[in-house]
């Protein structure tokens, strides 16, 4: 995919859903950091399910601390590696007291040192939180942008940086979201809908295909 292509790519996109958002409720920045934490291995469908009563009267790191790890469990248990992660929040809480006021913070550095936090998540948290032009590459949007021509890579961070690079700076900001809902609901991992893709002809992958028919 050429840089004309990767514009056209996200103009259609942006057009189709001007103001893309997350599908993980949250309240807050705080209710945000930890929706993203437990959505590891998870869908946003099941970690919303299970913290709606949670963030109704947990919505800090003092509540979440006062809360309890076995009250957290409770609450996530039908979420996987539920144990890990409520273990996770609740370092990742006392550290937030500890070290910054309770306050989420706003910087890549100081969001990996939270219990819990990798890149991709601290990536979330700054686009999301904070309003960065960052790129969190989960499943979807590794599989996508390496089918696509988007971006190839062989590893998480190889595609992060490679459309760091190839996306326009204008579709920046929004251009996360497009992508994960992209891969979720049309460009699917078993049964891709090649047929409904408003992208389709500006697809590698695509054009691949129709080339062999």
């Amino acid at each position: 995919m050429n840089a004309t292509e990767r514009d056209e790519f996200f103009r259609r996109l942006h057009q189709q859903n001007p103001h893309p958002e997350t599908e993980l409720r949250y309240h807050n920045h705080y209710t945000l950091l930890v929706a993203v934490i437990l959505s590891a291995q998870a869908t946003d469908k099941g970690v919303n399910k299970a913290t709606e009563k949670l963030f109704e009267t947990v919505d800090n790191p003092q509540a979440m601390v006062a809360l309890g790890l076995d009250n957290l469990i409770t609450h996530i248990k039908t979420i996987g590696l539920y144990q890990n992660k409520a273990k996770n929040v609740m370092a990742m809480s006392q550290q937030l007291l500890a070290d910054h006021q309770g306050k989420v913070p706003e910087t890549r550095e100081a969001l990996e040192a939270l219990a819990g936090v990798g890149r991709k998540t601290a990536n979330v948290v700054l686009n999301v939180a904070f309003g960065q032009k960052t790129m969190a590459v989960d499943t979807h949007i590794f599989r996508l942008s390496n089918i696509t021509g988007l971006a190839e890579g062989k590893n998480v961070l190889a595609v992060e940086q490679a459309l760091l690079k190839n996306i326009p700076e204008k579709w920046m900001q929004h251009a996360h979201h497009w992508l994960i809902l992209h891969g979720r609901y049309v460009c699917k991992a078993r049964k891709p809908l090649c047929e409904q893709c408003i992208v389709s002809d500006l697809c590698d992958g695509f054009k691949g295909q129709s080339s062999k028919t």
